[in-house]
């Protein structure tokens, strides 16, 4: 099984949710079993997410282009943009962020890179000619499979 396909959105909420959302319904009709199509969509909505809050001035005002790659053991998809870097050029260090004392309360940021580290076999980041290239890996081992749907999108 190798499913190699392409898919596009500006960096705008609405088109991001569509963009993620074709993806996954892609890979599902590749196979790939709700579970570990759930662990995809998280990391797709935070890298996506994280691109359109941050790489560039204003939503709308980028392109994202994504490159998926499923076969029987591994799926890797590398997102590109030519939005500003990551600080430093790097991924950054990935923690589990603890809640504030005060009812609770969440600190914004750092939280979605851990997610993205943590439902991933691998991730890499390079900068190259202007561009980021966000490439996230994932195992995919024999549960992890269903048979491909001939009849549609799921639910």
């Amino acid at each position: 099984m190798l499913n190699d396909f392409k898919e596009s959105c500006e960096t705008d909420q609405m088109e991001a949710r569509r963009c993620i959302l074709s993806v996954l319904d892609r890979l599902r009709r590749s196979g790939l079993s709700p579970e570990r199509a759930g662990d995809v969509e998280l990391v797709l909505a935070e890298a996506i997410n994280n691109i359109v809050e941050h790489a560039y001035e204003a939503p709308g005002k980028g392109q994202i282009w994504l490159r998926v790659m499923m076969a029987a053991d591994h799926l890797v998809i590398r997102l590109r943009d030519d939005g500003r870097p990551l600080p430093a050029n790097r991924i950054p260090t990935a923690r589990l962020i603890q809640p504030s004392k005060k009812h609770g309360i969440l600190p914004e940021g750092g939280f979605g890179w851990f997610l993205i580290q943590s439902l991933t076999s691998a991730v890499r980041y390079d900068r190259d000619e202007g561009c980021n290239l966000l490439s996230l890996f994932f195992r995919i081992q024999a549960k992890d499979l269903v048979p491909p749907s001939e009849s549609g999108p799921l639910p």
